[in-house]
């Protein structure tokens, strides 16, 4: 039992590729919790597509004993946080089980829109905030720019910031004892009732669900049954512990102490991140607030290539969804693709690396249709409906309006860009609502629709910036506009999966692009295919592939042009009686490029 003085808990936040992770490795390795022999780069980044593009996507916890320079023993618990905007969720749930956080920032590049982000759900949370300097050893770094920097943009005092360089390890020591001397202690009672706080939870094929906690008050040990105050279940724990990253059993836990616990529980979904764990027999009186339930924001249907591979997938989702409570699913069928499912996610990286995994774990070839976001559908009865789906869009005589959801985006990007931004915003139907300088750069707030940003605004605006610009944003609600189911007919014939929600005054564009690029995607057949693009009974594009034609007339060697006549008119008719039965065979490879839409 370590006595609470002797406690820091922090968590690591940054903007993307700041050096996080890399400062991890460096406190793991300085403080010799993981033999050296063992140590690898990104330690406590485990999944491969974290390692691959460099990016965390779980937050991770690990169990640190430091000695410090006043002769005493810390326990120090670092909660590594993900950076990208679409894992925000994952932040502000790690910041609740900590008191601190080192506010890692790059001195060459300053603070991006993500700092922003994440510094301020800190604040938030009351945290005390110790600015780090990262990268302190490249040439372009500035480090009193970046200070001052910190002091505008974010207002907090950056004259003690320690540099650092997390590569090379230079100035790790002042970050430890920052740590003990500038964060706070954890406070609890460990005679009260016991009050846990369930931070996460994730499926091991061994051990059921692994359950992570931070005690707030009271004490808890091997064998104790507890109660989960929200679902009511009360289960017996088997196995106590902490993680040096790997699992390391211990005999209990006491107040501000982070670590783990099993209890033969089947099921994630039995597990509320937020809820509140007590003693079955001695509770505590009032469960903790706990966190708002992330909600997913983008949608899109995932089906196997193969057909056969349904049920393969159905397992794969199941699984998946074990370990990623933020990820939904239900079951869909489309007349193009067959079975598959509709799946709800945070934001398009998220959808990508659920689909990577997907692919790569389980081994299954997906087709992903269009990224859509969640319509509200107000009927003429007054009755509200959500439209996760364009395809299930309700008839128009009895739809009053359509709200679509709106983000609040802040941009920060250099000067030169600033022009292309806004340009760009502007063409997404965006409203500016503010513009503010921070030394060389702009920071831009912009009110966007949601289905606009889904697509590829991402990729746009790193392109016109150079990647310069860093981009963040949070939902602010629905609003009404004028939006428009558009369909497209290959041969007279809907295809549901290209099926897609527009702004009226974009269809026109957004149609012709799809229906050119369907053109070049589909391959001939021996009849003429019409492609449309349609809002309700009316054709706003049209493209025609030509049919592919055998030379009937090559057999004439002069003799009278009716002949001719005649022989292409035989082939008139055949072609004609083809088209009434001819079902156009669409590759999947034109579902997957005809989505991506270009500038």
């Amino acid at each position: 039992m370590t006595e609470l003085s002797r406690i820091r808990n922090f968590s690591i936040v940054a903007h993307i590729d700041h050096g996080k992770s890399t400062l991890a490795d460096r406190l793991i390795q300085l403080t010799g919790t993981v033999a050296e022999r063992d140590m690898q780069a990104q330690i406590l980044d485990s999944m491969d597509i974290e390692r691959e593009r460099g990016i965390t996507i779980k937050a991770n916890t690990v169990r640190i004993e430091y000695p410090a320079r006043d002769g005493h023993t810390y326990i120090l618990n670092l909660i590594d946080t993900p950076g990208h905007v679409d894992f925000a969720y994952e932040v502000s749930r790690s910041m609740q089980a900590v008191e601190g956080s080192l506010l890692v920032v790059d001195a060459s590049q300053g603070v991006e829109a993500q700092t922003l982000a994440n510094v301020y759900q800190a604040i938030d949370a009351d945290h005390e905030i110790v600015p780090v300097l990262n990268k302190i050893d490249l040439p372009a770094a500035e480090p009193d720019r970046v200070k001052e920097q910190i002091e505008d943009v974010i207002g907090i005092d950056a004259s003690q910031a320690v540099e650092i360089s997390a590569k090379t390890g230079l100035g790790i020591p002042e970050v430890l004892e920052a740590i003990v001397t500038r964060l706070p202690a954890p406070k609890g009672d460990r005679d009260a009732p016991l009050k846990a706080m369930l931070v996460d939870s994730y499926y091991d094929p061994y051990l059921g669900v692994v359950v992570l906690i931070r005690v707030i008050d009271g004490m808890v040990k091997k064998g104790d049954r507890i109660r989960m105050m929200r679902t009511g279940g009360s289960y017996q724990i088997d196995r106590l512990g902490v993680f040096k990253p790997a699992m390391q059993d211990i005999a209990e836990l006491g107040p501000g102490e982070i670590g783990y616990f099993t209890a033969q529980i089947k099921l994630v979904r039995d597990t509320r991140v937020g809820d509140t764990v007590t003693h079955e027999k001695r509770q505590c009186e009032t469960p903790l607030p706990g966190f708002k339930p992330s909600v997913p924001v983008v949608f899109c249907g995932l089906f196997p290539v193969d057909t056969n591979d349904f049920e393969d997938l159905r397992d794969a989702i199941e699984k998946l969804a074990l370990n990623d409570a933020s990820f939904t699913s239900e079951m869909e069928t489309s007349a193009a693709l067959g079975f598959g499912f509709r799946c709800g996610f945070l934001g398009l990286l998220h959808l990508e690396v659920i689909r990577d995994r997907l692919e790569r774990e389980y081994d299954i070839d997906l087709i992903t249709t269009a990224p859509s976001v969640i319509y509200h559908v107000h009927m003429r009865d007054g009755t509200m409906v959500e439209l996760h789906n364009p395809a299930d869009m309700p008839d128009l005589t009895f739809v009053d309006h359509i709200e679509e959801p709106r983000i609040k985006a802040t941009i920060l990007v250099p000067d030169e860009y600033l022009g292309d931004v806004l340009k760009l915003c502007q063409d997404r139907r965006g409203e500016q609502l503010d513009l503010t300088y921070a030394g060389q750069r702009a920071m831009v707030v912009y009110d966007l629709p949601l289905n606009e940003v889904v697509f590829d605004f991402y990729d746009r605006l790193k392109s016109v910036t150079k990647g310069y610009a860093s981009f963040d944003y949070q939902m602010i609600g629905y609003r009404e506009d004028y939006l428009v189911k558009m369909s497209i007919l290959v041969n007279d014939e809907p295809v549901d999966a290209l099926s897609m929600m527009v702004h009226r005054d974009r269809a026109e564009g957004r149609g012709r692009q799809l229906v050119e690029k369907l053109k070049e995607l589909i391959p001939r057949h021996m009849f003429k295919i019409p492609i449309q693009a349609a809002i309700g009974g009316r054709v706003i594009a049209r493209e025609t592939l030509s049919a592919m034609r055998k030379d009937v007339t090559a057999k004439c060697y002069g003799g009278d042009a009716t002949r001719k006549r005649k022989l292409l008119d035989k082939q008139k008719a055949g072609k004609k009686k083809m088209r009434q039965f001819g079902k156009v065979e669409i590759p999947q490879s034109a579902f997957i490029n005809a989505l991506k839409m270009d500038s």
